[in-house]
């Protein structure tokens, strides 16, 4: 607990640490498929209607056909830190800020008005501290098959102003989390809830009751379903805004009149949609887009709620490691 005199929120740690490891985990294994989904989200047609991508599969097939099936993992290791970082920071921001609202408040529980404020307040904070690498990510998965450069060069390439593209969208994105957590938390007290009645015991008897795999996988697919379809058209903006310049030096001359500069502000991206694709333009990708996030999402609170004890439990003997080091140092 905080209150051990060390001055750590044991839980809150935790917390983010499954978090962070189901985070990583789920972004490994999907990155293929983020790829994919993120240069066909990342392209405009010009006013000639001309399509590069038409639908997803086709970056995959154009991966095959330039033998470049590696570069579906540009990007790979700048997106697992940026994952692993924002998993760790919205997580414990999350525990955190919501344990001491229920300190303050005095209630039992948390409602869903504060649910939304505390989830949005921590998406907040993470956004901030992880906006360089998100950027840098999404350039390299939007960059030209086997011509994605590292984490210092992506950077290096513009101002230091320009690694933080997107930002706006990124702060106002947050209430998709927030719609995300705040859905699967309420569905999740719900189910707990139930189980405790069943197994008849008190709410401190139960107070580690974990959602099973499948449970947290079905919780995880609505929850983030409901969330992805609210925010879609900031979603595919705030790819636009991030995305990579288009390669001049593309060896294949017949996908040049297909790419377009990508506009570099909410407005820009939003204006660029609306003349060019009309309102269809705003939900482009989008079953691509649940596809991934949902499978991503769900993947990750199903391996949080499994790993949540175990890292609970190690903590714990972390935590008494350290009581006792501490002990001996003094006494010596």
């Amino acid at each position: 607990m905080a209150g051990d005199g060390s001055g750590v929120d044991w839980e809150s740690l935790a917390e983010a640490t499954s978090g962070a490891i189901g985070s990583l985990v789920s972004t490994t294994v999907l990155y293929p498929l983020d790829t994919c989904k993120t240069k066909f989200q990342a392209e405009l047609q010009t006013h000639h209607g001309a399509h590069k991508y038409r639908n997803l599969s086709d970056v995959f097939w154009e991966a095959i056909r330039k033998r470049q099936l590696l570069s579906l993992y540009q990007g790979l290791n700048t997106k697992n830190i940026q994952s692993f970082i924002s998993s760790f920071f919205y997580f414990y921001g999350y525990s955190y800020f919501k344990r001491l609202y229920l300190e303050k408040s005095g209630a039992k529980s948390i409602g869903t008005t504060a649910n939304l404020i505390v989830a949005a307040a921590a998406g907040a904070c993470t956004v901030i501290a992880t906006q360089p690498l998100d950027t840098a990510a999404s350039r390299m998965q939007t960059s030209a098959f086997g011509k994605s450069k590292g984490l210092r060069e992506t950077l290096a390439e513009g101002t230091w102003m320009e690694a933080f593209d997107g930002l706006g969208i990124s702060i106002i994105l947050t209430c998709n989390p927030s719609i995300q957590y705040t859905v699967f938390d309420q569905l999740k007290q719900r189910i707990i809830q139930r189980q405790r009645r069943k197994n008849g015991g008190s709410a401190e008897d139960n107070s580690r009751v974990a959602l099973s795999a499948l449970s947290a996988f079905l919780l995880g697919a609505v929850s983030k379903s409901i969330a992805t379809v609210l925010t879609y058209p900031l979603i595919r903006c705030k790819v636009m805004v991030q995305a990579a310049d288009p390669d001049e030096d593309d060896e294949d001359e017949s996908e040049r009149p297909s790419k377009s500069r990508a506009p570099k502000t909410m407005v820009g991206a939003l204006h660029a949609i609306w003349s060019k694709e009309g309102i269809p333009g705003f939900f482009k990708g989008l079953h691509a887009q649940i596809l991934k996030t949902v499978l991503s999402s769900a993947l990750l609170l199903m391996i949080k709620e499994k790993i949540s004890k175990f890292t609970w439990v190690s903590l714990l003997a972390l935590r008494r490691y350290l009581f006792v080091t501490q002990k001996r140092i003094k006494t010596a």
